[in-house]
């Protein structure tokens, strides 16, 4: 069925991301903020851009998705209302899978491949796990694995979907059960992951309410910290 709006996508701003290198969501997404409802903005990428619809969703947008050749994706966004964030808590979910982009400095197929199989994995339909469960999933299987660059991702994007201090307290003494308290002390202790958890832990014992206590975390662990950001940082 033809969106009311299609007749007027020409008429949008056009960005196109396909030589920029390192992360251009954030610039999308404040571009995005600003639209008034009533109008859009096209992307251009080389690969379709999965991720950036659920973010976009986020922010009151339809999107509609047009492939023009093998690399060349036209996604139109149009604002048709000014949407509150679909997550438990009202907040949009953090650190977005940006690194993506780092496929796409390979090969675009590569990238292409990658970012379906994330939507697979993450915003299946008719998934079975609910979002929750599957961050803290992925954060137990990264500390496992000592990413810890990973593991405090997830804990972030739990915290913003509902976790609580209760069963974040369970979870990392379920960590010195399965990993032991030699490598609890060595290497989990030391690691952003312990940080941010103690953050979060500290600031609600204090009252801090979740969305400000998500803004210490984004501050402190978000893509600025060296130890949790996917993208290279060349030495000025």
């Amino acid at each position: 069925m033809k969106k009311d709006w299609e007749d007027n996508k020409k008429s949008f701003e056009i960005i196109d991301v396909r030589k920029m290198a390192g992360n251009f969501l954030p610039m999308i997404l404040k571009k995005g903020d600003k639209i008034p409802v009533g109008q859009g903005i096209c992307v251009i990428q080389s690969f379709e851009p999965i991720p950036l619809y659920s973010a976009m969703d986020d922010l009151g947008f339809e999107h509609e998705t047009n492939k023009v050749a093998d690399k060349e994706f036209k996604v139109y966004f149009y604002r048709s209302e000014k949407k509150e964030s679909s997550t438990p808590t009202g907040m949009e979910v953090p650190l977005k899978p940006t690194a993506m982009v780092n496929y796409k400095m390979i090969d675009d197929t590569l990238a292409d491949i990658t970012v379906n199989f994330w939507k697979f994995i993450w915003e299946r339909e008719d998934a079975s796990i609910d979002q929750k469960t599957k961050y803290l999933l992925s954060l137990s299987n990264a500390v496992g694995a000592n990413r810890f660059r990973q593991a405090t991702r997830e804990l972030i994007k739990a915290y913003a979907v509902g976790v609580t201090v209760a069963e974040l307290d369970e979870l990392f003494s379920l960590f010195i059960w399965n990993q032991g308290v030699g490598n609890f002390a060595s290497e989990i202790g030391p690691s952003p992951l312990f940080g941010a958890y103690q953050l979060i832990k500290n600031l609600e014992k204090k009252g801090v309410s979740r969305e400000d206590v998500m803004k210490e975390l984004m501050e402190k662990f978000g893509e600025k910290n060296p130890n949790v950001g996917t993208f290279y940082k060349k030495e000025k």
